[in-house]
């Protein structure tokens, strides 16, 4: 939509030297989503992949679960005095038949903060609205996924090469889902590490490919409760993150089967939950 990045103009202080010049800057709007022609939620967001960002919104809140689910999803006329589209609103409709989960003021407030109203009544909304279970396998004949701390710790550089927008703006946080093999599957940049992790999970539901039960999640800041949260409604066996975990985000990820690795840089990295999914060697596992 050409409303990722916007100029703006700074002064510019380097040793000493004063100078005006342009600066691109990561565009942040609101995005209201409305579910089925009613208002459910707003979200700070870097415009583009507005649809998959609601549908992935959906997916975290336990509404929407397969592509059949979703009937479409339509932009809305904006608020403004001659009701011209904004662009900052998006209506989803779901498919005859789909029952609409009581999403109560309770369940958004802690879905959309990163903390929680407490952390028993968060573990719990998750465990019982969660689709799918996060298993070590796929079935009788695929063998669990397990990952070498080399092949994870190759994956930072990766997603950090391939963050366009980044490089112009350096003000950006990014996602980005792998195979069990390294292979990048999708990356998405928002303002909001949350928000980021909706499009890739929204763009999957559309695609069919949920749930992603062998996919790595690597998101580029800390791992909150939310994204550990928004890794198990989307079926993702292995949530990686640059940067430290929540205490919250670590329950959960201990009670839903989900591996959780924090501090990934370099060669370095801490296990908080999940490890027999790391090829660890059997001195270090002793040590």
């Amino acid at each position: 939509m050409g409303r990722v990045t916007e100029r703006r103009k700074v002064i510019r202080i380097r040793d000493g030297a004063v100078s005006t010049r342009p600066d691109t800057l990561v565009a942040e709007e609101p995005l209201e989503i409305r579910l089925n022609g009613k208002p459910l939620a707003i979200t700070m967001r870097t415009p583009g992949d507005d649809f998959a960002l609601a549908a992935g919104f959906l997916v975290s809140e336990g509404v929407l679960g397969r592509a059949d689910e979703l009937q479409n999803i339509v932009y809305c006329a904006g608020a403004t005095v001659d009701g011209s589209n904004t662009y900052n609103i998006v209506d989803v409709k779901t498919a005859p038949g789909v029952v609409i989960p009581d999403i109560t003021l309770e369940r958004n407030v802690y879905t959309t903060s990163s903390c929680g109203l407490c952390g028993k009544a968060s573990l719990d909304a998750v465990r019982t609205t969660a689709r799918w279970t996060i298993d070590d396998t796929a079935g009788d004949t695929t063998p669990p996924v397990r990952l070498a701390p080399e092949l994870l710790a190759s994956l930072p550089d990766r997603l950090r090469a391939a963050q366009r927008v980044f490089d112009r703006t350096g003000g950006l946080h990014a996602a980005a889902l792998f195979t069990e093999d390294g292979e990048l599957l999708d990356i998405r940049e928002d303002v909001g590490r949350h928000n980021a992790v909706d499009k890739l999970v929204g763009r999957a539901l559309q695609n069919g490919s949920l749930p992603l039960s062998r996919t790595v999640l690597l998101v580029s800041g800390r791992a909150s409760f939310e994204l550990a949260q928004k890794a198990v409604m989307a079926g993702i066996p292995v949530l990686a993150a640059v940067s430290a975990p929540s205490s919250l985000a670590v329950d959960l990820a201990a009670e839903s089967n989900l591996t959780l690795v924090g501090f990934l840089r370099g060669a370095s990295m801490n296990v908080y939950a999940g490890e027999h999914r790391i090829a660890l060697r059997a001195a270090a596992a002793q040590g």
